[in-house]
């Protein structure tokens, strides 16, 4: 196969000043990321990932995605340009320690570099599962760019191929919302790209079709939000970069109270914290 370039990911909003973010990385690691794990294994339930799957990641995080595929037997490779602290976690997840004598592992993980990444080796046959993950639909300009960057995976992988799509459910259905219109309130005056907005019915499949791509079925996963405590919903929230112009427009510590009595409404007589949410995928076809 003929190497080919990805262009780097979806562009994000300036990560929140004087963030710790390598601190904010491990609490979407070690917090939230399980939280889409209910999507990441209904797509894989569905499109019978195993021993025969190729699959690229794209915005790959910190691997708990690829990490699940691979313990169904498939050949991961993940692309993460946005977020270098995540990446670095993923590599520890996936890859063998540095100098441990073991075979080596199919795995590849990669930030794109600047102009675009080499993902595929001469020889390598093509990939036959693209996905993206990142949910969609939740802020304006979420979706900026992934169309350009579906075109430039698409020829990595074998026509026909599954690519895969998620977003947010309606907000009726994601009590999230009401904690994520927060950050647009405290985002004023700055509101632009990064503001909360409804999802939209067709935000995938616009995506898709701009991509070249053609639709081939959907399905809507509940993926509840459910924390240990307020402060550790606050970490996991935060550590998604949702509310970084919020903090950039205030202060962390102003940030961190309105979320807080924002959640209140979620919170159980134990002090967990129980949010509900049903999240969306698409899956599309390769040309």
């Amino acid at each position: 196969m003929t190497p080919t370039l990805v262009r780097r990911h979806l562009p994000h909003a300036a990560r929140a000043p004087h963030a710790d973010l390598c601190a904010r990385a491990r609490d979407w690691s070690e917090i939230q990321e399980r939280m889409l794990a209910p999507v990441y294994e209904a797509v894989y339930e569905r499109l019978e990932v195993g021993s025969a799957t190729r699959l690229l990641g794209l915005g790959c995080g910190s691997g708990l995605a690829l990490l699940l595929a691979a313990s169904r037997g498939a050949t991961v490779t993940g692309v993460e340009s946005a977020e270098p602290e995540r990446l670095a976690l993923a590599r520890d997840r996936l890859l063998p320690p540095a100098g441990e004598r073991r075979k080596p592992s199919a795995t590849r993980l990669t930030d794109g570099g600047e102009d675009g990444i080499t993902v595929a080796e001469s020889g390598d046959p093509p990939y036959n599962l693209i996905t993206a993950f990142q949910p969609i639909g939740c802020t304006a300009g979420d979706a900026d760019g992934l169309s350009t960057l579906l075109e430039s995976a698409a020829p990595l992988a074998e026509r026909g191929a599954a690519v895969v799509l998620v977003g947010w459910g309606p907000p009726e259905r994601c009590t999230a919302s009401a904690v994520l219109r927060v950050a647009t309130k405290l985002a004023e005056p700055l509101r632009s790209t990064g503001s909360w907005r409804p999802a939209l019915r067709d935000d995938l499949e616009e995506v898709a079709q701009r991509a070249g791509l053609r639709p081939d079925g959907s399905g809507r996963v509940a993926c509840p939000f459910g924390y240990a405590d307020a402060e550790s919903a606050v970490r996991g929230l935060l550590s998604t970069g949702l509310f970084d112009a919020a903090v950039s427009a205030t202060d962390l510590a102003q940030v961190d109270k309105e979320v807080t009595e924002a959640l209140q409404p979620y919170v159980r007589p134990d002090g967990t914290v129980w949010m509900p949410n049903v999240f969306r995928y698409l899956i599309a076809r390769t040309p």
